[in-house]
């Protein structure tokens, strides 16, 4: 199983993530999403995530729903749902993702559509 160190970084095309905390069963990232771009559209089959936004807005998909969400809103992705998150606006769009979960690694990532050629 994949751990995560504090402080650890990685570069995807749409910004980056940072590992805030870690621990058994959970997993804390800062997620920054560039202007103009978005997540893959995914599900993950062994975590649950939370995302709050600190910085910006997004447009996020969960399911059949779109929605946006600013600083200080929140939601819950349920393991098993289609989710994405896209910076609409003209700044950074930051938010903390909690995971949860019994499997919490990079490779639990069904991607369904990506503007990178990721799926």
């Amino acid at each position: 199983m994949q751990t995560y160190a504090v402080g650890e970084t990685d570069e995807r095309p749409w910004g980056r993530w940072e590992v805030l905390g870690a621990g058994a069963g959970h997993v804390v990232k800062r997620i920054t999403v560039t202007p103009g771009k978005r997540l893959s559209l995914q599900r993950h089959f062994h975590r649950a995530e939370h995302w709050v936004v600190v910085a910006g807005e997004g447009l996020v998909t969960r399911g059949e729903a779109t929605f946006t969400l600013g600083v200080g809103e929140a939601t819950d992705i349920p393991v098993r749902t289609l989710h994405r998150i896209e910076n609409t606006g003209r700044e950074d769009l930051v938010f903390i993702e909690v995971q949860t979960g019994d499997r919490l690694a990079e490779d639990d990532i069904e991607r369904l559509q990506d503007d990178a050629g990721r799926v």
